[in-house]
């Protein structure tokens, strides 16, 4: 990934572990040609021992360098959950303010394409409660850079979260530097009629639903959140004043999942301007199936979303 090279190169503090990251250049290529630019040590190879390699990036982030712990699969990712809650997300409230924790821990999570329910994990919504980590998922090209480099740069520890569908997309990105920030949300498509929040792979299906919608006479806005902890409420609330009407569509699980905390962020802070109740289209609460036409009646799909705003602007 080109914003993960620019940050090596330009700060040394900068390393990145976790397994098959050297010379295989990682699962999806996200590192490829980087042991060969920066090293072993600085691309570390690691066992398979989620737990035993992320806790030693904590430790790397409090004796003063900048890590990028890569799960393999985001799924992984559980067996580290002690190292990622107890000690990433506290240690700087726990020392006292003695030690920050610049870490960064990404990864491809999500469903794909017949992974089977172990490899389809989605885990934003085991993390999000956990004090003191901020979550952050890209959905293209442009923003995976601007916010791989926000997360290294930031001084917190920050969880980005990747598709494994969406690493095939192309774009053309700026030549000139530039970093995004962690805390806004994307305005994807200005609309009037209704407010519908998403993120990651579910921006795409909400913008294929948007151009039936359209056909149909209906002027959706759509707004991909990026941050998932904390939410750009500023950018959400401007949205839910003009439209009076929201729609949030999520490819995480809909009992504890992204929504169902957005939903009650909405609720608690912009009531008065509700016309409506807040629908929310979330995966099935199901291991995700290996058949590839049960897997899709586990997420949501374009005809889903077109059905939805249509029943909220009745």
């Amino acid at each position: 990934m080109e914003g993960l090279d620019e940050e090596m190169e330009r700060d040394p503090t900068v390393c990145v572990m976790g397994e098959d990251v050297g010379h295989y250049g990682g699962s999806y290529k996200v590192t490829k040609g980087l042991a060969t630019k920066y090293g072993d040590l600085r691309v570390l190879d690691t066992p398979i021992a989620e737990n035993s390699f992320t806790g030693m990036g904590v430790g790397a982030a409090m004796t003063g360098l900048r890590p990028v712990v890569e799960g393999m699969n985001m799924g992984f990712l559980l067996l580290a959950y002690n190292q990622i809650s107890n000690n990433c997300g506290m240690l700087h409230y726990t020392s006292g303010g003695q030690f920050k924790i610049p870490i960064v821990i990404r990864g491809p999570g999500g469903v794909g394409r017949q992974l089977g329910a172990e490899h389809s994990q989605r885990l934003e919504s085991y993390f999000q409660s956990i004090p003191g980590i901020q979550m952050v998922a890209c959905s293209t090209p442009y923003n995976a850079k601007g916010l791989m480099k926000a997360a290294i740069r930031s001084e917190n520890p920050v969880v980005l979260f990747e598709h494994v569908l969406l690493y095939n997309l192309k774009e053309r990105i700026p030549d000139e530097e530039y970093v995004l920030s962690l805390e806004e949300a994307e305005m994807v498509r200005p609309g009037e009629h209704v407010t519908i929040l998403t993120y990651s792979r579910m921006r795409y299906h909400v913008m294929q639903a948007a151009k039936t919608l359209v056909n149909k006479g209906y002027d959706p806005e759509v707004i991909d959140i990026r941050s998932l902890k904390p939410f750009d409420l500023h950018t959400i609330g401007n949205s839910i004043k003009k439209t009076h009407r929201v729609l949030i569509v999520e490819e995480c699980m809909r009992t504890g999942g992204i929504g169902a905390s957005l939903r009650a962020a909405i609720i608690d802070n912009f009531w008065d301007y509700l016309d409506g109740p807040i629908m929310c289209l979330s995966s099935q609460d199901v291991p995700t199936p290996y058949a590839g036409t049960l897997e899709d009646w586990t997420v949501v799909q374009p005809a889903q979303i077109v059905a939805a705003v249509e029943q909220l602007c009745k």
